[in-house]
């Protein structure tokens, strides 16, 4: 008798442990996901696609992409009538770091979860274009590398991206985003831009937008330079040409060279007074 309720009691433990398991297996079943590629560089685009066991109406998968820092990246997905879900998104962005990371979804309740893993190969360390290096832009001025006295401007139709100096020709070169046709107003002080003749007189810019002269208003002051640009929409760079901008280093080569010379004079008279014999 006691044979037989062991054996009893046996088989009810096994069938009982077959029942877990395959009830275990159903949950993690009930949600895959996966993705089209296993690794991934700055700017490609990842797909993430799934597919869920029982539909829930109504109910959307939650979506997360982690890594072990930082969460970069939230979605809720709907689940269509076939009972799958996608999502995609650029590889970069709030992702930055190189390494793994991992996709989690959840769908209907924290039972019903998955999991799978990408690669990235992190964010590319971008150098400061020169425009970023020579001037910083704001709302009203912009300031320009090797002057501390700041362009003030107003515009409409549009926006300034940047002004660059361009000592070869003795301008300032503007470019800008024109969304309409607008108009320019800037304020150039005279140690950053200035258009004169040898004898000290003013002389008369010169403005080209977009390769084209055209003509603009101007109202001068003893330290700044105002000139008024129209634009048409589209427009990308206005110039306006001098006679000089910042930095000059014409001009300082010259003092530098007329130092080297005087340097030069003064040693070589001291060394003809020192070989001079003394009686």
């Amino acid at each position: 008798m006691k044979a037989h309720l062991s054996v009893f009691a046996l088989s009810v433990i096994l069938i009982t442990s077959i029942g877990m398991t395959s009830a275990f297996g159903q949950i993690q079943d009930s949600i895959v996901v996966t993705t089209d590629k296993a690794s991934y560089s700055e700017g490609e685009i990842i797909l993430v696609t799934g597919e869920v066991r029982d539909l829930y109406s109504g109910t959307p998968v939650s979506l997360i992409v982690k890594n072990d820092l930082a969460i970069v990246f939230l979605a809720q997905l709907t689940v269509g009538a076939d009972k799958k879900f996608s999502t995609e998104f650029s590889a970069g962005g709030t992702m930055k770091t190189e390494g793994t990371y991992t996709i989690e979804v959840t769908y209907g309740n924290a039972n019903r979860t998955a999991e799978t893993t990408f690669e990235f190969g992190g964010v590319a360390e971008v150098e400061p274009s020169i425009e970023e290096v020579i001037s910083i832009v704001t709302d009203t001025t912009v300031s320009i590398q090797g002057s501390v006295d700041l362009i003030g401007y107003e515009i409409t139709g549009g926006k300034i991206l940047s002004i660059m100096p361009d000592v070869d020709s003795n301008s300032l070169i503007i470019s800008i985003d024109a969304t309409d046709d607008g108009s320019l107003t800037i304020t150039i002080p005279r140690s950053v831009l200035d258009a004169v003749f040898e004898n000290g007189d003013e002389d008369d810019f010169f403005v080209l937008v977009d390769g084209e002269e055209v003509d603009f208003d101007e109202t001068v002051s003893s330290t700044d330079r105002i000139l008024t640009i129209a634009f048409s929409a589209g427009s990308e760079e206005i110039e306006i040409i001098g006679t000089f901008v910042i930095p000059e280093f014409g001009t300082i080569a010259m003092m530098i060279l007329a130092v080297a010379i005087i340097s030069i004079i003064a040693i070589s008279a001291k060394s003809r007074l020192s070989i001079i014999p003394r009686y």
